[in-house]
């Protein structure tokens, strides 16, 4: 699954063109621009790693930092400021590490897959809405009540979740899931493994909002799930 960076940065050119090149690394980027963009996120998504600008509108990263400093979240500070005092206060504040810009996205991907690395041992739940989804261990769970899914359904939910909003043709679900013997598949195949996991996921499976059909492109996996779309629920 894509490690999830929260990203906040107050420079519009430079928020956009870090996450358009640690997007490009395999990341899921997701943008914010304040400390109040940051909080606001932070408390409704998980992430892998914040990269977080020490100096915002609205306050200071270091601020931030120590405010987190007991949430089992990486953080790296990013900021213009290059003295030693600066360096050792964003550590001390709770900061994981410190990079001064202007930094190349070479440096800065290296840096992060570092990080990353190094907490690779923490708790890798998947949080969103009713859900929470640990694939390594097998274990789903909506509203805290244990979901029984075959090999087959976790392995597409794993599929789409990892490419979550973005929009996953069916030819390429039918590789996903049966590169072992694709001949043997029959053409109905995958809507039948999306309706199955539907059934088990969806409040209405006939109104899906989280596994959702876009109509002539394929299937998503959705965390904007408030509106629902009728062609939604077209196979």
């Amino acid at each position: 699954m894509r490690k999830r960076i929260l990203f906040i940065e107050d420079d519009l050119i430079l928020n956009r063109g870090i996450c358009v090149g640690l997007e490009r690394e395999g990341y899921e980027m997701k943008a914010g621009f304040s400390i109040a963009d940051a909080k606001n996120m932070l408390a409704k998504e998980t992430f892998d790693l914040l990269l977080l600008d020490a100096s915002l509108p609205d306050g200071d990263g270091f601020r931030l930092c120590r405010e987190l400093k007991n949430e089992d979240l990486p953080i790296i500070l990013l900021t213009a400021r290059g003295m030693e005092c600066d360096m050792v206060g964003g550590l001390d504040a709770g900061a994981d590490d410190y990079i001064v810009k202007p930094v190349s996205l070479r440096v800065l991907t290296a840096r992060v897959q570092a990080l990353l690395r190094r907490t690779g041992n923490r708790e890798n739940v998947y949080r969103m809405g009713p859900f929470e989804f640990e694939f390594e261990k097998a274990s789903f769970r909506k509203h805290g009540v244990s979901l029984q899914l075959s090999v087959r359904e976790q392995k597409l939910l794993a599929y789409l979740v990892a490419h979550a909003n973005l929009v996953v043709s069916r030819d390429k679900i039918l590789d996903y899931l049966w590169m072992d013997d694709p001949n043997s598949v029959e053409e109905n195949a995958v809507a039948v493994v999306i309706r199955r996991l539907r059934e088990k996921l969806e409040d209405d499976p006939a109104r899906p909002v989280y596994i959702r059909n876009v109509y002539g492109a394929g299937y998503m996996w959705s965390e904007r799930c408030n509106v629902y779309d009728p062609q939604g629920s077209k196979q």
